[in-house]
């Protein structure tokens, strides 16, 4: 299977896993030894400043933390969108087009110029050799082109049912389907 780093998994309504229900995971590694991604609409509400205080200032709206995922929830995984231009920058490590991932051990004021801004995440999503490729053959995600802002968006819980409604056709229905159908 080609990679699919760069690329959106949305969950469909048949993923009923809590760690994954009407997620949204951004894909940031799919090789054959597996796949990493961070779920990008489960904001908490820690404050950036609480935890990476010289990072914040980058942070956009809403500027907390989010639950990137399952996996070492303690560990933290940032992402960051670049200005239109910078080519490069240190401790950037490019997902797809302005999008890539941040090494937090660096210094956020080098980054200042350089990024729009970054979104911090606890934790991440993780499937080993071949684990996601079942799980998308057996009907649990979708998979989907990444626009640069959806890992930035303001209102993070509405992004199942935009990505959803942006594919048009009948995904674009499956973005009202509710979350228990037996309570119809």
């Amino acid at each position: 299977m080609e990679s699919l780093t760069g690329r959106l998994l949305v969950a469909t309504p048949s993923l009923k896993d809590p760690n994954f229900e009407r997620t949204v995971v951004l894909l940031v590694a799919h090789e054959e030894g597996g796949a990493l991604g961070v779920v990008l609409n489960r904001a908490t509400e820690v404050p950036v400043s609480e935890v990476l205080e010289g990072w914040a200032p980058l942070a956009g709206e809403p500027a907390v933390v989010f639950e990137g995922g399952p996996v070492q929830p303690e560990a933290a995984i940032c992402l960051a969108r670049t200005r239109t231009g910078v080519r490069r920058i240190n401790g950037f490590n490019r997902v797809s087009g302005s999008v890539g991932t941040v090494d937090l051990s660096g210094d956020p004021d080098r980054l200042r110029d350089a990024v729009l801004s970054v979104r911090v995440f606890a934790g991440y999503a993780g499937w080993g050799p071949g684990q996601l490729e079942g799980e998308i053959d057996g009907g649990s995600w979708f998979v989907f082109d990444a626009l640069p802002g959806d890992a930035f968006v303001n209102r993070p819980d509405d992004l199942w049912p935009m990505v959803l409604r942006r594919q048009g056709g009948i995904t674009a229905a499956v973005s009202v389907f509710p979350p228990d159908p037996t309570l119809n």
